[in-house]
Parts: structure tokens; C-alpha cells; sequence
């Protein structure tokens, strides 16, 4: 027997939508999808419109033009409480003259949900947030992660389609918004409810997301999975935004190949999912810690290789950040984990950079909010290192 095809509409819709404030567009004219039970989230820098476009979603924000759907329902113009939605902010919001489990149960009891109710739904959420021991404390007794947890409980008992996330660890020190991250995303997995989280910190969003989508502009420049946008940005602005990377100029020659400015090739693979540029307007990402670092001029460098001299080499610990200077004058960064003291080159050394054709993407040479380029056809290129 055939399975049913799963018709089901997506969990949020944005058409078109725009948001202008004066003659600013804080954002414009996005078209999204996130599927039900999915973990989305939006980057970008502060003031790229990923806010705003949240606050439209939640109905916090009314859209300039466009439209915003909600399982399939159109709910533009309908105020906060009459879309299945909730919140939780960077500020937590806790009311402070109440306990941990009047604030989770605050908002079933306003709709009026039994009593009997009420305490199964609040004791699950703060079992499922690991804090079944703290229902009767006050927010100030608490951390600022259990802070979070208090508010993300509060937005989860309610039982909403759509949970929206505003930065909520922007105010955790690193190490407990590390642990955060992987307490967060298991929780969703195991509520199944779909998740937009907002942020500006690329690591928050890869170690989280099924999917994101990096906004510039008010525009969405690039969107997948992370590892895709990480690994094949389509534009200089998605590459450098989500780490360092190395931006190479490159050139074409008259048979089609592309050099870099010393004139070497270099072999770049590419897939029916990448985008490429013009002949004329084009350059090569390479990631810092693809590379790697030989001291010696006259290493054999298998398949894209670059000699150039090291200007700084300062040690991490686990790991050497290099900047080495090329033939032509520009500065290649490569991260190389410190596995022996001997594979470790200094200042003014000599050293050759290799890299796999697969570690190399091709990009337009600016950085723009653009449409998508044209895609590469072959199974690979060559450009000059």
C-alpha cells in the first residue's frame, strides 16, 4: 500500500513580507518556510532585521506589505494572543514576587485551565527543564541559567505550534550558554515543537539549528543547513559573517581556468548545489583550518599548494594561528593543531599551504545581498593559487 504523502503546511510562512520603518526597510521583502518540529534560526549582525522579522512572526511587529501564516493560517494582522505562539526574550521576564511554579503555570491559569491541570502540565515542564526541585524559589534565587530555563518553561507549558526565541543567552557567561545549547536543543527535540531562534553568535546557530538563515540588510543572503551555508557560502558577506576565511582574488584565462595572482592552479570541487559567479567577477573562500602547514618552499603539495613566508605565528595552545605572506603580497590565515613541536613554523620561515579541492569555494569578488549566481556545471574548476 501507498503512504500517504504528508500534506501538512508548514509551521510558519513568510511571503513577501516587509517591514519599513520611515524610508528604512529593516526588512525586505523575505519569503520563508520552517517545517513543523523544526529548530530554524536566524543570524545575522545587529540591525540586519532578524528581530524584526521575529516580532512579525509573534505579532509583536505588523508587516508593511506581505503576508505571515501560521500552520497554514493566515494571521497578518491578528494581535500577539490570538496567534499560537510564545516568547521568550533575552530579559526572562519573570515576575519576581512569584514562585518558580507560578511563574510556569501563570499562563494556564489566565486561560483558565484546572487546577488539577495546571500542576501535571507545570511539574512535567520543570522536570523536562531540570529544575523539578526548585518550584518554590523566587528568580532571585536562582542563576542565570536556571533564569532561562524558568522562562523557557513558562513559554513551553502553554503548549504552543511555534516557540519564538529572542537571544535568550545573550546575559550566560560562555560556559553555560555552551551547556545551554545542548540542554536547548534536546529539549525541543523532545517537545517537538518548532523553533525560531534569533542571535548574532554563528556558534549558538550551527550547534543548534537543523536549518538557518543568515540576514543582511533585511535581506536573507544565504539559507540550509548549517554545515552547507559553513561549508558553501553563496555570497563573501555569509562566508566571512560565519568565520574567519581567507578571500582570494582570482582570474580567468582565456581557456576558461581561473588563476590566483601568482599564476598557480588550483583544483576547487563543486556539487549541483553550488553557486558560482561571472568570468569576470569572482574569488576563492578557503576556511583557516582546511589548510595546512608545511614548513619548506619545496614540499610536494598535491593538489592546490601555496609557498609564502610566515609574518606571525601565535601559539593557542591546542592549536598555532598563522599569517603567512603570499608572492603577491596578500596574508593567508591557517589554524594548525600543535601535534609536535618540530612541525611548528616561526616568523620569517618559509612554509607551503596545501589544501583538498574540496575545501575551496568560489564566490562573486563583493560582498552583496544578492540573488543566487549562476551555478557551476562541471565536477570541478581550476583557479591559481
Amino acid at each position: 500500500m501507498t503512504e500517504p504523502l504528508d500534506t501538512a503546511p508548514p509551521a510558519v510562512t513568510l511571503r513577501h513580507v516587509t517591514k519599513a520603518f520611515a524610508e528604512t526597510r529593516a526588512v525586505d521583502d523575505i519569503d520563508l518556510d520552517l517545517g513543523q518540529g523544526e529548530f530554524f534560526a536566524l543570524l545575522g549582525p545587529s540591525g540586519c532585521g532578524k528581530t524584526t522579522t521575529l516580532r512579525m512572526v509573534g505579532g509583536f511587529e505588523l508587516p508593511t506589505e506581505g503576508r505571515i501564516l501560521l500552520g497554514g493560517q493566515d494571521v497578518t494582522m491578528l494581535p500577539p494572543y490570538k496567534r499560537d505562539v510564545n516568547t521568550v526574550f533575552q530579559s526572562y521576564a519573570l515576575f519576581p514576587h512569584m514562585t518558580v511554579a507560578d511563574n510556569v503555570a501563570f499562563g494556564l491559569r489566565r486561560k483558565g485551565v484546572a487546577s488539577a491541570d495546571i500542576t501535571r502540565r507545570s511539574e512535567r515542564m520543570l522536570d523536562l527543564v531540570g529544575l523539578a526541585g526548585f518550584a518554590k524559589r523566587r528568580p532571585h534565587q536562582l542563576s542565570g541559567g536556571q533564569q532561562q530555563r524558568v522562562a523557557l518553561a513558562r513559554a513551553l507549558v502553554n503548549e504552543p505550534k511555534v516557540l519564538l526565541l529572542d537571544e535568550p543567552m545573550g546575559a550566560l557567561d560562555a560556559k553555560i550558554r555552551k551547556s545551554m545549547q545542548i540542554e536547548l536543543k534536546k529539549i525541543q527535540q523532545e517537545v517537538g515543537i518548532t523553533f525560531l531562534y534569533v542571535t548574532h553568535d554563528q556558534n549558538e546557530a550551527m550547534s543548534m539549528a537543523d536549518r538557518l538563515a543568515v540576514m543582511n540588510g533585511g535581506r536573507i543572503e544565504d539559507i540550509g543547513a548549517p554545515q552547507r551555508v559553513y561549508d558553501r557560502p553563496v555570497t563573501q558577506f555569509v562566508a566571512e559573517f560565519l568565520g574567519s576565511c581567507n578571500i582570494l582574488p582570482v582570474q580567468y584565462d582565456a581557456a576558461g581556468v581561473l588563476h590566483l595572482p601568482d599564476g598557480s592552479p588550483v583544483l576547487v570541487a563543486t556539487d549541483d548545489d553550488y553557486h558560482a559567479i561571472t568570468a569576470s567577477d569572482a574569488r576563492v573562500g578557503l576556511r583557516p583550518e582546511k589548510l595546512v602547514v608545511t614548513r619548506g618552499d619545496n614540499v610536494d603539495g598535491g593538489v592546490n599548494s601555496i609557498r609564502g613566508v610566515v609574518r606571525t605565528a601565535t601559539y593557542l595552545g591546542a592549536s598555532t594561528d598563522y599569517e603567512i605572506e603570499t608572492s603577491w603580497g596578500g596574508v593567508l590565515k591557517a589554524f594548525a593543531q600543535n601535534l609536535a613541536d618540530e612541525h611548528r613554523a616561526q616568523p620569517g620561515e618559509r612554509v607551503t599551504v596545501t589544501w583538498s579541492a574540496g575545501h575551496g569555494f568560489i564566490l562573486p569578488s563583493v560582498a552583496e545581498s544578492s540573488g543566487e549566481a549562476a551555478p557551476v556545471t562541471e565536477t570541478a574548476r581550476t583557479v591559481a593559487a
